[in-house]
């Protein structure tokens, strides 16, 4: 009988590097583990939305290597994001379509059959709340609709990974609660996700484990429990483990 092989990471991240006028990324290792919702947590500015564009494919780094599910984004990127979505924080969608149009469009794109994106698009627009404006425009939504329009889309062609900016900006409190569920049953069904948020909330409840950056580097990493116990003390949230982290790396910066 062969040796059973060791699974292979969803996402891992060797010597990641970016800079602009200063350095962003600074030569981050990160490893998310396959079937994990994986929640990256840092200020403004700590290099978040900067890692998940390089890892997304829509920026290049100046350095280091990003694999996703052993497939090296840069000598096979078509490979890569085709079993990757990405949503950003200011939803990026079609103004001029409906939704319904701009789901084909986007099925179309990742060749899924049409029968199938049908009814991946109904059953994703019956949990979002999106059948009554499935034919209307979306140029006069609200920014909480197009960015349920936009993580339909990412959803359609049922990507193993992925990667969410601020998923709840701009959604009421109901509809941020069905999002949660829509993916906690990604998660429970194989996908991976990778999320930021300011709401550390969602990220103490949701996440399987947690990332914190701080001016580009990885400062620390865990489950919350493991974070509680390292950082904080038996009562402290992540909230109070977070800010202290921070200050505590503020200072001796």
């Amino acid at each position: 009988m062969d040796a059973q092989l060791p699974p292979v990471d969803a996402l891992a991240i060797s010597g990641l590097k970016k800079s602009f006028d200063k350095p962003v990324v600074k030569g981050l290792d990160l490893h998310v583990r396959a079937g994990e919702l994986y929640a990256l947590l840092g200020s403004n500015g700590a290099g978040k939305t900067t890692t998940l564009r390089m890892v997304a494919g829509l920026m290049a780094a100046d350095s280091g290597s990003v694999q996703i599910f052993g497939i090296d984004i840069e000598k096979n990127p078509l490979a890569a994001r085709a079993i990757t979505a990405w949503v950003p924080d200011e939803p990026m969608i079609y103004d001029k379509l409906t939704p319904s149009e701009y789901m084909a469009l986007v099925a179309g794109l990742w060749s899924v059959a049409p029968d199938v994106a049908a009814r991946r698009t109904g059953e994703l627009f019956t949990i979002l709340g999106l059948n009554d404006v499935a034919h209307q425009r979306c140029e006069a939504f609200s920014r909480g609709m197009k960015q349920k329009v936009a993580l339909a889309g990412a959803l359609v062609h049922e990507p193993r990974l992925l990667l969410l900016d601020e998923p709840l900006t701009g959604l009421d409190a109901a509809m941020a609660r069905i999002v949660k569920d829509l993916l906690d049953a990604r998660v429970r069904g194989g996908a991976t996700i990778i999320l930021t948020t300011h709401i550390l909330e969602v990220a103490e409840r949701m996440a399987s484990r947690i990332g914190i950056l701080h001016q580009g580097e990885l400062i620390a990493e865990g489950t919350f429990a493991e974070l509680q116990a390292r950082f904080g003390r038996g009562t402290s949230s992540l909230e109070d483990v977070f800010v202290d982290l921070v200050t505590d790396n503020r200072s001796a910066a």
